[in-house]
């Protein structure tokens, strides 16, 4: 059930929740990665979250065009202040889901508590990137944004350059998230819907080899080196380590930053796939 009839509003989420409503909700709080994607789609949040690796202040490279839109940022979700969150009147919260059972930021407990329905959509590689960027054009198209939704004909546009750009080229591309001074987190491209899709378009992602970790094999920066990509997406987030110097990157390599939690819109999507389409033909 999704939308709303003659008896309310309804929406199934990606734990298979059945949410419903008396009306369409039209105080929504979420994760800062669904709500710069619910902004993008035209539904505008009351407030947005971070996550656990996100502070007092909201991250830029995750904020999307929150902050020019006036949208307060509440701080990690795990650590809302109750009272703060009554007093915005919640009517929905939406969160992001990486197994399919349990929201990833918030307590569902807390939002239990306000007596509100919590919306969990899938970001993880149980879905492919199209499929990700549908469910929260339905969400979007259930709290009133237009059914199609802006940016569609944008991320066509995009994935179109950068299957042009990767036309004849063989150029390696490495993913990766900077942790400190020693070790760097490398991207396993399957791993990643949006990386996933990079690959599908014909872009030839590096792997980083056998080891420990579902999502990222962790290792020391000479693993880059020895991999030597032509290209780096570097972890943009506020937390991670910028992979500056010679003894972190190949001669001649490019670094272009990739957020990991892009929000799930296509107008999103398209600004990162340009992004790269423009570094790959640099």
């Amino acid at each position: 059930m999704s939308g709303t009839g003659a008896h309310g509003w309804g929406f199934t989420d990606d734990r298979g929740t059945a949410l419903a409503a008396p009306s369409r909700p039209a105080r929504v709080v979420a994760y800062v990665r669904a709500g710069a994607a619910l902004l993008d789609l035209g539904v505008v949040p009351v407030a947005v979250y971070g996550s656990g690796h996100d502070g007092v202040e909201p991250d830029p490279a995750k904020d999307g065009g929150l902050a020019a839109a006036g949208v307060p940022y509440l701080g990690p979700g795990r650590a809302l202040d109750e009272e703060r969150l009554r007093e915005l009147r919640p009517e929905l919260v939406v969160d992001v889901t990486y197994d399919g059972k349990s929201p990833y930021a918030v307590d569902a407990g807390l939002v239990e508590r306000l007596g509100v329905p919590l919306a969990a959509l899938s970001v993880g590689d149980d879905l492919g990137l199209p499929a990700i960027i549908g469910r929260f054009g339905e969400l979007g198209a259930a709290l009133g944004a237009p059914a199609a939704g802006p940016g569609t004909g944008e991320l066509e546009a995009a994935e179109a350059a950068v299957r042009a750009a990767v036309a004849g080229a063989g150029r390696g591309v490495l993913a990766l998230s900077g942790a400190g001074a020693e070790q760097v987190h490398l991207a396993r491209p399957e791993a990643w819907p949006e990386l996933a899709r990079l690959a599908g378009l014909g872009v030839r992602l590096l792997d980083p080899g056998p080891g420990p970790g579902a999502n990222w094999l962790t290792t020391g920066w000479e693993r880059v080196l020895g991999l030597a990509p032509a290209l780096v997406l570097y972890d943009s987030r506020a937390h991670a380590t910028r992979p500056e110097g010679p003894e972190r990157l190949p001669a001649g390599a490019r670094a272009v930053p990739w957020n990991p939690e892009v929000p799930p819109s296509p107008a999103a999507y398209a600004r990162f796939f340009r992004a790269l389409a423009e570094a790959l033909t640099a």
